[in-house]
């Protein structure tokens, strides 16, 4: 397993960007398919993004397909999502996870390490 730490949240304005990372520790990284999700206040947890080990894949949810942009850099150990024209909608709090090694995107039973969170809040 890796240890997971978010970074980058805050809050901004309705159409606004923000830059959120995890840093990973562990000698595995790169081998990790990577993920974000994110959970709001009485809602489920659901998935936003995902990027394969080697980053030559990504996968992302309806909802901020074309506004969000997931990567990662396996050199330092970190994936980040940049998120662009924010909705009111886009508030949660944001989690990156580290999958077992299946390539199952969306499915939370996927990933065996989480984060701790940041929040991200988007005023109207």
């Amino acid at each position: 397993q890796v240890q997971l730490v978010e970074s980058g949240g805050g809050l901004v304005q309705a159409g606004g960007s923000l830059r959120i990372s995890c840093a990973a520790s562990g000698r595995t990284f790169s081998l990790h398919h990577m993920g974000w999700f994110r959970q709001a206040p009485g809602r489920e947890r659901e998935f936003v993004a995902a990027i394969k080990s080697g980053g030559s894949s990504t996968y992302y949810a309806d909802s901020v397909k074309g506004r969000f942009t997931i990567s990662r850099d396996n050199a330092k150990n970190t994936v980040d999502l940049q998120m662009n024209s924010l909705k009111p909608e886009d508030t949660a709090v944001y989690y990156c996870a580290a999958d077992r090694g299946r390539w199952m995107p969306t499915d939370t039973t996927s990933y065996d390490s989480w984060g701790q969170g940041t929040q991200v809040t988007v005023s109207s």
